[in-house]
């Protein structure tokens, strides 16, 4: 069957009008058209990534930025939390984990910029959504343009920038954006009155930012003020239904910015106004691509690779041009010194999170391991970070029939195009619902037509046309573009469908995939098997690929984030040569001891009966080492492991083992709690 697209369209680019954009002292600038970001003049797709410092451990920042680095990613987005630093009224903190100084330091040293998202209002499953319990009873309202919180909001942001002035882009920092508030979807002139505010005390940015989503037209915004940033998640936990729920349109190709599933149980149903976010003024860009999901207690998403890479390559087809991803790394929430800091009912929100655990089955998990998204998204940001100047300016064009998500049997595919080449992609992977194979699908662009190809299976990938490289023209391949090294290109052959290149006035190239490269002209071809090419990295001393290992480098050394000692190649300009990433462990040995009864008493044992009254196991553990981790198995329903008396880790059962660092455990008295499993809650396990 023939596949075919809606008529290609050039939209005018549009300069200078948005209210944005700067530069630094070294001759560097940054700016924002309507189609896309611009760095030094040229067209520029970041990658961003969340990682909250203030729920990660500051003597472990620095490994855990580099080995986002390792992922792809360029910049870090990072919440501050209001309740965090000032849970006291008056009294702040910005020291140890919640310096956000020294953790912008941290990402400058490792190469990394960053976006502050510095409120007032955060959410990210705090409690309160950020704000300080003593803020609750002021007798104005919050979140809008009223002298009293004005004022609040303004101390808040002085203090935030004592901590980090002299580290803008505009000064040769690494702070490139700023975002606002959060979630907010109608009341621009609050937005608007929060900019100037922030600019007032001193801050500056090329990007200012906000949440665009709404459920009807996208959030009210000052127009040209900020630049509107958007998501999509593959499951919503914070939804009140124990069901499954239906098909999601994130894993769909369509131009729809706006995901009015995110924040549904905080963003009111609101009716149409009259209001239009006026989406042709704005690059399509999103800052809550779900990396992972959170589980809360009564909806437990079992989070797969495909689901992140599924829904991040729809939204490339769709047009975006900054893939940003919430959560990026996992972190662990602090104890308040007069209540725990998560989202509870208890505190007046509609779900209950656990009480630290913010892990959100992220690519890289609350204590740094690898999940299999990780490589699977670097396929694409190692695409962007090569071939984005190329990329950003193409245009999103739709398939000739859109496909709903509850259509099993469709192709789903679109194309990105500057008119005269481009990329096809395919999605066929819907969350939770299986596609029916589709057998000799020949994609037309118009200006020509891929060789019938056989989609099977849970799939997601693009394919380039017309792409001119190192003075050849492939006009069409079956394989994947990764990135280039020098004169040689790095493709990743798709599952199913065999790796062909078509060369303008060469024959098709049908090479074997492997780590050999195979001659084109002036130029190379290595086409690596799919599983391999998610273990390919681009770090500081150059090209690497691990064995089944994720490799990234801190301070010139190459690791492993796995433990244990690996084969690993590096590029050296015609081969990979081989080379051993060595690294001594002894796993440690975890014993368990039954308890006939609770050793002890804390206010965080509440969390055990979140479901109702029910037996709890009590055990104590001790661990042989610190290397490592310990796995707890389930199935349980709410498990919470204490050291020398304190909470130092909970889990909500999702179907996945939970695992602990040894290091949490070694040296300490530790007691190991696990409520029984209970079926009030949604599951996929």
């Amino acid at each position: 069957m023939r596949y075919t697209f809606q008529p290609y369209e050039k939209t005018p680019l549009v300069r200078g009008h948005l209210n944005l954009g700067g530069a630094n002292p070294q001759g560097g600038r940054i700016d924002v058209n309507n189609l896309y970001l611009e760095r030094d003049g040229k067209p520029w797709v970041p990658i961003m990534g969340e990682f909250h410092f203030s729920r990660g451990s500051r003597q472990h920042w620095y490994r855990e930025l580099c080995k986002m680095k390792a992922g792809g990613v360029t910049v870090v987005a990072t919440y501050l939390f209001w309740i965090y630093h000032e849970e006291e009224e008056g009294r702040f903190d910005f020291t140890g984990d919640r310096d956000i100084r020294a953790f912008l330091l941290e990402c400058q040293r490792a190469g990394l910029e960053a976006v502050i998202r510095i409120g007032p209002w955060a959410h990210g499953e705090c409690r309160n959504g950020g704000f300080p319990d003593w803020l609750l009873q002021k007798p104005y309202p919050l979140r809008d343009n009223n002298p009293g919180y004005l004022e609040e909001a303004r101390l808040w942001y002085r203090e935030i920038y004592r901590q980090v002035q002299g580290l803008s882009y505009q000064e040769g920092g690494p702070i490139v954006g700023i975002q606002l508030e959060n979630e907010l979807v109608n009341n621009a002139p609050h937005l608007l009155a929060l900019k100037r505010l922030a600019q007032e005390v001193g801050f500056q940015a090329p990007l200012w930012t906000v949440t665009g989503w709404d459920n009807v037209c996208g959030a009210q915004i000052p127009v040209d003020e900020v630049l509107p940033v958007f998501g999509a998640y593959a499951d919503a936990p914070w939804a009140g239904t124990l069901e499954p729920l239906p098909p999601s349109h994130a894993f769909t190709f369509n131009r729809m910015r706006n995901d009015s599933a995110i924040g549904a149980d905080q963003i009111a149903q609101t009716g149409p106004d009259g209001w239009r976010l006026p989406y042709e003024r704005y690059p399509f860009a999103t800052c809550e691509l779900g990396g992972g999901i959170q589980v809360t207690y009564h909806r437990r998403p079992r989070i797969r690779p495909m689901d992140v890479y599924a829904l991040a390559l729809c939204k490339l087809g769709a047009g975006n041009n900054l893939p940003g991803y919430y959560m990026y790394h996992g972190g662990t929430n602090k104890l308040g010194r007069f209540s725990t800091l998560n989202e509870s009912k208890e505190s007046g929100y509609p779900n209950d999170c656990p009480i630290l655990s913010y892990d959100f089955q992220a690519p890289l998990s609350q204590y740094g391991e690898a999940r299999g998204q990780y490589g699977l998204l670097n396929l694409l940001h190692l695409f962007l970070q090569d071939f984005g100047e190329l990329f950003a300016p193409m245009e999103a064009v739709e398939a000739q029939r859109l496909v709903p998500p509850e259509d099993s049997v469709s192709l789903r595919y679109a194309l990105r195009t500057n008119g005269e080449g481009g990329f096809v992609f395919v999605n066929h992977y819907q969350r939770l619902h299986p596609l029916e194979d589709v057998l000799a699908a020949e994609i037309d662009t118009g200006s020509l037509c891929f060789p019938p190809l056989d989609v099977r299976g849970e799939v997601a990938f693009f394919l380039p046309y017309n792409l001119p490289l190192g003075g050849e023209l492939l006009t069409w391949a079956t394989a994947q573009p990764i990135c280039r090294e020098g004169t040689t290109l790095f493709f990743a052959a798709i599952p199913g469908i065999p790796p062909r290149y078509a060369f303008q006035g060469r024959d098709v190239l049908s090479p074997e995939p492997g780590l050999a490269p195979r001659q084109v002209g002036e130029m190379q071809l290595v086409t690596l098997p799919w599983e391999q090419a998610q273990y390919l990295r681009r770090l500081p001393s150059g090209l690497y690929l691990g064995e089944g290992c994720n490799l990234y480098q801190e301070d010139g050394s190459l690791a492993a984030i796995e433990e244990g000692s690996f084969s690993a190649y590096r590029w050296e300009g015609q081969c990979f040569a081989p080379l051993a990433v060595e690294r001594p462990f002894q796993p440690a040995a975890l014993t368990r001891e039954p308890l006939a009864a609770a050793p002890l008493e804390a206010p965080t044992l509440r969390e055990l009966f979140l479901g109702g009254e029910r037996p709890v196991t009590w055990q104590r553990l001790s661990v042989s080492t610190a290397e490592g981790f310990v796995e707890i198995p389930g199935p349980y329903d709410v498990g919470q492991l204490y050291a020398d008396g304190q909470l130092v880790a909970d889990s909500f059962y999702y179907g996945e083992p939970w695992r602990v660092p040894a290091s949490l455990l070694y040296g300490k008295e530790c007691f190991l709690a696990l409520s029984e499993l209970g079926g009030n809650f949604y599951r996929e396990f």
